[in-house]
């Protein structure tokens, strides 16, 4: 539907609002410069941006000429702008907040572009002078990603009819799916959609390293599904570590999911390697049906297996490719069953990792062919057997970490792993980005307009 702030203003009123409003950004990484230059080409005059002082030179130059206005700091930002973006790391916000928010401009709105919400929220209600508004956002996904069609989250945290509509005419110009939560329900969500979904796919990129195996090249980690694994594996690695510690380890509401991801993996694993089939496949059953047994009338995700043979990093033909247990899918779903989460109420934040991760499962449990063949693989292929077995040390090895609120010891872990596949990182984000464009066209036909989504409760 149109957005309804923009409808009720007249043309002129709008241009007259585009032209006085000052919009301010703190922080100016690769989302900063996504919103900065994404609101100036949107033809709002006055955005002024800042980062640390060591880089006020260089941004200057890298925005020369835009109109864009570099400041030398965030207390100039805050005193002049109507509406403050922080756009910093999850771990670091409270200390930014601590130092500039006291010269927030009277009467203005601030927000984050953190993706954990509970720390932003806690520092702006500690940082912050009381006479200004809290409406804070997220969009959910990243620089690289195309912004139409997207989820964009807002939180009216501490804000009036009206600052909530000129927020809404603010972040109109990204054509984004707006979603209105409260923090503590983004938390919620996004641990689920976004914590876990990370965590799986950071576990299989270390199982190839120390495996010390580039999947492509592997007949078992090649064709549809896998090439969804490999890819958006390729496309978390490429990206800065900081983004996914932050969402796993400073979300409130992620270890749960994180620990039972990985108690799954583990009791999966123990029933294939002694081969009690008559158990493991009632609780693979038992999980698919709780799961997918209730999707109505809704359309699968993906298309089929041939649509995302296109997406390949190797070229192993198909007549030469081997069975996979697809352990990290079979525990994904036993998780959201253990849990008794149902995925498709989150679908409000999906993000594109999301998508694919929901996509790929609900394929391969839709597919009784191919669930059988899983199935069978896992109980009886000897031949994968030690990749599983890494994986399941994989995954609790980076449960470990978030559990133990290790940032450090992430950051480690994640470029290590990093390192491993750099070479490939360049393909693999020139496939990922046609893989992500594929699959929001699939989910996201076009609505002639910015669509306003509430929440649903999850069961």
């Amino acid at each position: 539907m149109p957005n309804s702030s923009r409808c009720q203003m007249t043309q002129e009123e709008l241009i007259v609002e585009m032209e006085s409003i000052q919009l301010g950004i703190i922080g100016m990484g690769d989302m900063g410069k996504l919103y900065a230059r994404t609101l100036s080409a949107a033809g709002w005059k006055n955005v002024n941006v800042c980062d640390m002082p060591n880089k006020y030179e260089a941004l200057c130059e890298e925005f020369a000429g835009t109109g864009i206005r570099v400041m030398k700091d965030g207390h100039l930002v805050s005193r002049q702008s109507d509406w403050i973006l922080y756009s910093v790391p999850a771990e670091f916000i409270d200390a930014v907040v601590a130092t500039y928010g006291p010269s927030t401009k009277i009467g203005a709105i601030v927000a984050g572009q953190t993706s954990v919400k509970a720390p932003e929220i806690a520092a702006f209600e500690k940082h912050l002078p009381e006479d200004v508004f809290i409406i804070t956002c997220h969009s959910m996904h990243g620089p690289t990603v195309s912004s139409k069609g997207q989820p964009l989250v807002i939180i009216n945290h501490r804000g009036t009819a009206e600052t909530l509509a000129l927020v809404e005419r603010i972040l109109s110009c990204f054509e984004s799916e707006i979603a209105h939560l409260s923090y503590k329900e983004h938390d919620r969500i996004t641990a689920d959609t976004q914590a876990v979904t990370h965590m799986a796919f950071l576990s299989m990129g270390t199982t190839w390293k120390h495996q010390d195996n580039f999947p492509w090249f592997d007949p078992t980690y090649t064709g549809g599904i896998e090439n969804v694994k490999v890819n958006m594996t390729m496309r978390i690695l490429s990206n800065k570590w900081h983004v996914y510690a932050g969402l796993a380890i400073l979300n409130p509401s992620a270890k749960a999911q994180v620990r039972q991801y990985s108690l799954s993996v583990a009791a999966l694993f123990k029933l294939m390697i002694q081969e009690k089939e008559a158990e493991f496949v009632a609780r693979i059953r038992a999980a698919g049906e709780f799961v997918f047994g209730n999707r109505g009338a809704r359309e699968q995700i993906l298309l089929s297996d041939n649509l995302l043979d296109q997406y390949s990093l190797g070229s192993v033909p198909k007549d030469k490719r081997k069975p996979n247990s697809h352990l990290s899918l079979l525990a994904m779903v036993d998780c959201w069953y253990q849990l008794k989460m149902n995925p498709y109420s989150h679908m409000v934040c999906q993000t594109p990792l999301f998508r694919f991760w929901l996509g790929i499962s609900e394929y391969l449990f839709l597919n009784e062919d191919f669930l059988q063949d899983a199935l069978q693989a896992a109980l009886y292929e000897k031949e994968i057997r030690e990749d599983d077995m890494e994986f399941m040390m994989s995954a609790r090895g980076w449960q470990e970490c978030i559990a133990l609120g290790n940032m450090e010891g992430y950051r480690v872990r994640f470029e290590d792993t990093a390192q491993f596949f750099k070479s490939r990182f360049g393909e693999a984000a020139v496939i990922g980005k046609q893989m992500i464009e594929m699959i929001t066209r699939k989910t996201n036909p076009p609505t002639g307009g910015v669509t306003t989504m509430q929440a649903t409760a999850a069961p």
